[in-house]
């Protein structure tokens, strides 16, 4: 019976998040400075069919593929490297993508935004995995060294990004995708973010082997799951994500970080059972801020990365301290095996200390 009110309950959740991430994404489609009801959509008008279809329509989808892409990302990430402050902005993957679209306009400057994506891509993954091999090879004793690692050297990577814009006077072209925003995001340029679909699926199909493999090397091999396969496979499936909404939405920090750790919260780490509520409730906190930027100084609109920013901000601070004062109690690190992510973070008081 315990086990029944258990699933019950984390049902009801699931149900919950769903119902108003509904509820709200009607809203959005009618809130924007243009005004648009439902009456004369029904009736018919063609100049509201037409900015629904064009503008609202494409910007309410693209704001759900990025909260449902960036938070799982970084479910995924936290997973394999059982550290709840890693993700795509603390794992240097966001300032890969925008390196390689900085490339994309200085070696291809007519290219297409799917050229610039291509870019994007490969960059972002080649971060994410040096990233990784940088940690595995440093055993931390302490679980914040490891995403502070990464900011300084997503720090570096955005240090070498503005210098060459600078150098070459591309300041202005790559500041659209600096700062992340979704005013710019209409039906004909924003098509790449559905690739978040595909590889969301993908991430919940092997949700099991990232359970295990962020258990460690040792732990992988005692029951027959390929190592290095499903990590490379893990990591490449959270870069590619980031890059395709960093190439048509720009930059947008805090998601994969806040999102997973407030859902593990309530649900636990298990990602398999805590991805779907964790998709939903990164949408609808990509959602809120996205209405809030809009409502703010209407008719002008703030760019969601800073609204997000500033929560996000308070949130990760609040995370920090948090997980500071609670230590392994409230995180569960390490694993079975001694090499690997995991090892990158293995117990506070596993181990001599130095």
């Amino acid at each position: 019976m315990r086990r029944e009110d258990i699933f019950i309950k984390g049902r009801r959740l699931t149900l919950i998040l769903a119902v108003t991430l509904i509820v709200l994404a009607r809203l959005s489609l009618f809130v924007g400075v243009i005004d648009i009801d439902l009456s004369s959509l029904l009736s018919g008008d063609a100049e509201q069919w037409e900015i629904f279809i064009l503008s609202r329509l494409p910007r309410l989808l693209a704001i759900l593929c990025t909260g449902v892409g960036m938070s799982v990302s970084g479910l995924i990430m936290q997973q394999l490297c059982m550290n709840k402050f890693v993700s795509p902005t603390t794992g240097a993957t966001i300032s890969s993508a925008q390196f390689g679209i900085l490339l994309a306009l200085l070696f291809m400057p007519g290219s297409t935004l799917w050229g610039r994506a291509i870019f994007a891509f490969i960059t972002a993954i080649l971060g994410t995995w040096i990233f990784v091999w940088f940690i595995q090879r440093i055993q931390f004793k302490d679980v914040v060294m490891v995403p502070l690692v990464g900011i300084m050297f997503g720090n570096v990577i955005g240090g070498v990004t503005n210098y060459l814009a600078y150098k070459y006077e591309m300041t202005q072209a790559l500041s659209t995708w600096l700062v992340g925003h979704f005013s710019l995001v209409i039906k004909g340029r924003y098509e790449i973010v559905w690739m978040v679909v595909p590889l969301v699926i993908l991430a919940f199909i092997f949700a099991n082997h990232f359970n295990i493999v962020g258990m460690g090397k040792d732990f992988s091999k005692n029951l027959g799951v390929h190592y290095n396969l499903v990590l490379v496979m893990g990591l490449t499936i959270a870069a590619m994500i980031t890059a395709a909404i960093v190439v048509v939405v720009g930059t947008i920090s805090y998601i994969g970080l806040i999102v997973p750790n407030v859902v593990a919260m309530f649900k636990g780490d298990k990602i398999r059972g805590t991805l779907v509520d964790t998709a939903l409730f990164g949408a609808i906190f990509v959602l809120v801020c996205d209405m809030i930027g809009r409502v703010v100084i209407a008719p002008y609109e703030l760019p969601i990365e800073l609204i997000i920013g500033i929560l996000g901000s308070i949130i990760f601070v609040a995370l920090l301290l948090y997980r500071l004062q609670h230590g392994r109690k409230a995180v569960r690190l390490g694993g079975a095996g001694t090499s690997g992510c995991a090892a990158a973070v293995s117990h506070v008081s596993g181990g001599d200390s130095r």
